[in-house]
């Protein structure tokens, strides 16, 4: 019995032993595979406060006119042809201001009030021609009624009829010097400085009690229409063959970088910059809500036509492997799908999608590359 009992001890010990090399070759050998994912129907998922979450932006995208070329640098300016640059034809001293910069005026509207000496001098000379002219005309009388009785000779007529055409002759010219200078009046000696045309005082070069002249460099007031401008651009000659007149445009400024404001191409320079290889192109634009300002950097984009759209994504949405493009769509809070575009259009900040995205959807604008690293590794 003890001998058996032995035997049965040992056969289990054995049992055991091969049991456990079995059990630790079964571990080592057999390892859980992940889930294998098709690119193209990948989707991440991220629980609701995930870190990765943080990281990444989703933005809802939009179709814009399909651009010609890369946006070009440009310059806000006045529109020429209603601006209007006031000086002062006369020298003098200025006695009051009538407009502030910002104001609205209207045409002859005064703007401000000069103490002139020459125009006090145009006001005594057209006294002065008018007292002799009134001086002259009887004489004129008296000598035409003495010839006509025989006492004055014929040359004496003559030369009274002459002394009164001289007189009225400089009568006219210290009139029409008059009205030159103070087209408005001017009898006492105050000339008023009037706004040609109706707009806006954009700059103002005067201050009280200040000298004037004719030959300032720099106007005294400038008044424009400021929901009208012009952007100067400087159109690469390789482009040239791109645009004409009519074209659209957009507009950005670094002040509004979401707004884009149509303009259409007014004018294409004859000149080619010999040194830049550049045309300057001028655009006009209207500018009803007075976002823009004279002298504003601005980026215009040419436009092919208005009625071409695409939905444009920031490049940083993109994600390249190869020859092909994805982005990542936001199916469900925390849920992504990558999925593979074709580009229109792309510049160094947009991409103009032809396929792949519809308007409205939500695209992942930053975050892409890390959700493309991990859709890598969860493949693998």
């Amino acid at each position: 019995m003890i001998r058996i009992s032995n035997w049965l001890v040992a056969v289990t010990g054995l049992a055991l032993l091969a049991a456990a090399i079995v059990l630790a070759h079964g571990r080592m050998t057999v390892t859980p595979r992940p889930p294998q994912l098709a690119p193209e129907r990948s989707v991440l998922r991220y629980e609701p406060g995930s870190g990765q979450l943080s990281a990444i932006r989703v933005q809802a995208v939009q179709l814009f006119p399909v651009p010609l070329a890369e946006p070009l640098n440009g310059r806000v300016t006045f529109n020429e042809n209603v601006t209007a640059r006031v000086t002062s034809p006369i020298s003098g001293r200025v006695v009051s201001l009538a407009a502030q910069v910002g104001d609205a005026v209207k045409a002859g509207d005064t703007l401000a009030v000069l103490d002139s000496p020459d125009l006090a001098a145009a006001v005594a000379d057209l006294r002065k021609a008018r007292a002799d002219e009134a001086r002259k005309q009887p004489a004129l009388e008296r000598a035409r009624s003495l010839y006509e009785a025989g006492v004055f000779a014929r040359k004496d007529l003559e030369a009274a009829e002459a002394d009164d055409r001289q007189a009225r002759a400089e009568t006219e010219r210290a009139a029409m010097r008059l009205r030159n200078l103070a087209p408005n009046g001017g009898e006492d000696g105050q000339y008023a400085l009037r706004a040609p045309i109706a707009g806006v005082v954009a700059d103002r070069q005067l201050n009280p009690g200040m000298e004037v002249r004719p030959d300032l460099p720099n106007p005294l007031f400038i008044i424009t229409s400021p929901a009208r401008l012009w952007v100067v651009i400087d159109l690469p000659e390789r482009d040239l063959s791109k645009v004409g007149p009519g074209q659209p445009v957009a507009v950005q400024v670094d002040a509004w970088p979401d707004d884009r404001f149509p303009a259409r191409i007014d004018k294409i320079g004859e000149v080619v910059d010999p040194a830049t290889r550049r045309v300057q192109v001028r655009c006009s634009l209207v500018n009803p809500e007075r976002k823009l300002k004279p002298e504003m950097y601005a980026r215009v984009t040419l436009l092919s036509d208005e009625n071409r759209t695409a939905v444009r994504l920031p490049n940083t949405a993109l994600v390249t492997e190869g020859l092909y493009s994805y982005v990542f769509v936001e199916q469900s809070p925390g849920a992504f799908r990558r999925r593979r575009v074709q580009l229109a259009v792309q510049d160094r900040d947009y991409s103009y999608v032809q396929s792949g995205v519809e308007p409205g959807e939500r695209i992942v604008v930053a975050g892409s590359v890390l959700l493309n690293s991990e859709l890598g590794a969860t493949a693998q």
